[in-house]
């Protein structure tokens, strides 16, 4: 048999970006021959990659892309938080905006099979589970700003605007941070509204008060509701003292639309006992 030395395993591993143990079964299986072992180590990692496919991919990153006035946002999933810091994980999840941007797909799977050879690819590297949860592509005459939060980049936006591009980006901050439901009360649904107003016309009953003040009350809550969820209504994250639209008019600036996304939302995740998954394996 061949000696496996541990430059061996060590120029495999450069070279795979596969862990040492694979690396080391690989170079056995091959009985030295580094070819042949990055070989095996290639059909095995595909293999891998199906493997992985049914566990929980709850951490991950957002990323955009902006080609001219196409703009892509896009969630890339990982298991652990410790991958979705590696450099590699990034990347990919920048290739997949910029495909998203350039290709216009129009459904998850379909952007999914443009980037499948590079998922698995990186799957195979860092050994997890990922997959493009979802994506917004804006095409538009109009301009396109981005703004991701935080060097964790788990929350962004992509904002569709007129004007200036610094006050856009201020906005997308406000809209990360305030998280509204859309820019105008146009755009609120009318049986969201409805069934707010049956809600509060049923506590304003209850309270008692002549139908003449109940319905004042009614309305007053109804205007309050819309404020808080519509970007124009809220207040400046940056200036409290005016609404976001009061902000944007002041500077010349109309937000026509935004898609705002945070990793992991409505997402179950699996709670692990490591402890318990070590005491298990002790006693194999």
């Amino acid at each position: 048999m061949a000696e496996i030395t541990a430059k061996m395993v060590a120029d495999l591993r450069a070279a795979t970006g596969l862990g040492m143990m694979e690396c080391k079964k690989a170079l056995v299986e091959a009985e030295g021959n580094f070819d042949k072992a990055e070989e095996i180590l290639r059909i095995k990692s595909g293999a891998k990659a199906g493997k992985l496919a049914g566990r929980t991919a709850a951490e991950g990153v957002l990323a955009y892309a902006i080609n001219g006035n196409v703009g892509a946002l896009v969630e890339v999933n990982c298991e652990t938080d410790f991958v979705a810091k590696d450099a590699g994980f990034v990347e990919f999840a920048n290739f997949v905006a910029k495909t998203a941007a350039e290709k216009k797909p129009a459904t998850v799977e379909e952007l999914s099979e443009l980037v499948e050879a590079e998922r698995k690819a990186i799957i195979a590297k860092l050994g997890e589970n990922m997959s493009v949860r979802r994506f917004q592509v804006i095409d538009t005459a109009n301009q396109l700003v981005a703004y991701i939060h935080g060097a964790l980049a788990t929350e962004g936006v992509l904002v569709e605007y007129k004007g200036s591009e610094d006050v856009a980006r201020k906005i997308g901050m406000h809209i990360v941070a305030a998280k509204p439901q859309c820019v105008s009360e146009a755009e609120v649904d009318a049986e969201t509204v409805e069934k707010e107003r049956h809600i509060y016309t049923e506590q304003a009953i209850a309270s008692g008060k002549p139908a003449d003040i109940a319905a004042k009350m009614v309305e007053g809550r109804i205007r309050k509701f819309l404020a808080e969820i519509t970007l124009n209504g809220q207040a400046f994250v940056m200036n409290p003292d005016q609404t976001v639209a009061q902000f944007a008019k002041e500077n010349g600036t109309e937000v026509v639309s935004f898609v705002r996304y945070k990793v992991g939302d409505g997402i179950e995740k699996a709670v692990v006992d490591y402890a318990a998954e070590v005491a298990a394996a002790a006693k194999v």
